[in-house]
């Protein structure tokens, strides 16, 4: 079956089994069935965004089963719950808390995608160009860590944190999510860095430029849809993590909003529709990152895949 669709989707594209462009025609029932198989697929993609959706604009009576999720009642109670939350402080002033915690959520995510892309550019340039004593220990090491997953490490950053008076802010949260992008950050730069023919950077160099300004002038123009993704990617990690922000976070106008999410259900009651509303108004800066990086996304993602 899957031969079969991915026949008909070449033929499609017009093109042949060696990936060259062909004028064959495509027949009408398969050109039926190649987009009858992709609507099937968007819409299994897409049921859960809309269920979503339908929460979030939907009144306060319960959601009843339905084929097609369609808000009842529209408003936009829920949406103006989430972004209007607040609290009174101690002293009587007013804190807006969304405001305070999506600061929080952007702030840390830029500062772990700059510390972990900055410490990684360096790093990965080193071990695809050089040749040094303890590299492919090195390397081994750094994907040693990639082995463990988030939680293993929780209680050993609360303590550590605790001990250098960082819990509950923005730079120790920067710290350990910084940790371990940084690792992924490397191996995807490394690949890209080792596409890039060692040519283009002599022929600088006979031209009289450095190997630092070599470097910076052909090498990371070359690298910039690997760095942009890898940018991304290190952004997307901090921004939607949550375990960890759960665990070294106690002060709500500290909390990043995947933990604010969090806080829509209880124990013993759940606000599914204010969850919702959170959940489209967090994917809204993830959304308009990846709309302006797109171009860069499929050269990034494939950069290190064919040397030379």
């Amino acid at each position: 079956m899957s031969n079969l669709v991915s026949r008909w989707l070449k033929k499609l594209a017009g093109d042949d089994d060696s990936g060259r462009r062909t004028s064959e025609p495509v027949s009408l029932f398969e050109s039926i069935a190649s987009h009858f198989i992709l609507v099937v697929a968007v819409a299994f993609a897409l049921y859960p965004v809309l269920w979503v959706v339908s929460l979030a604009f939907s009144g306060s009576r319960p959601q009843t089963a339905q084929i097609l999720p369609f808000p009842h009642d529209p408003t936009l109670s829920h949406l103006k719950a989430v972004v209007t939350s607040s609290r009174t402080t101690p002293e009587g002033e007013t804190l807006w808390l969304f405001g305070r915690q999506f600061a929080n959520s952007i702030i840390v995510a830029l500062a772990t995608a700059a510390v972990g892309v900055i410490i990684a550019i360096p790093t990965a340039y080193a071990l695809a160009r050089f040749r040094f004593l303890g590299k492919e220990r090195g390397v081994a090491t750094l994907l040693a860590t990639q082995m463990f997953p988030t939680v293993a490490s929780a209680i050993p950053l609360y303590l550590m944190l605790d001990m250098l008076h960082l819990l509950n802010s923005r730079t120790g949260l920067v710290l350990c999510y910084a940790s371990t992008s940084v690792p992924f950050a490397i191996f995807q730069l490394r690949a890209a860095f080792e596409a890039i023919p060692v040519d283009l950077e002599e022929a600088a160099m006979v031209d009289g430029a450095t190997r630092f300004e070599a470097f910076v002038r052909v090498v990371l123009p070359a690298a910039r849809p690997a760095i942009a993704v890898t940018s991304l990617f290190a952004f997307m990690s901090a921004y939607n993590e949550f375990i960890l922000a759960a665990t070294l976070l106690s002060r709500e106008e500290m909390f990043t909003l995947p933990v604010m999410l969090q806080r829509y259900i209880g124990e013993y009651s759940a606000e599914w529709e204010r969850f919702a509303a959170g959940a489209l108004v967090v994917s809204i800066p993830v959304m308009a990152l990846f709309y302006v990086a797109q171009r860069h996304l499929v050269a990034g993602l494939t950069s290190g895949g064919v040397k030379g």
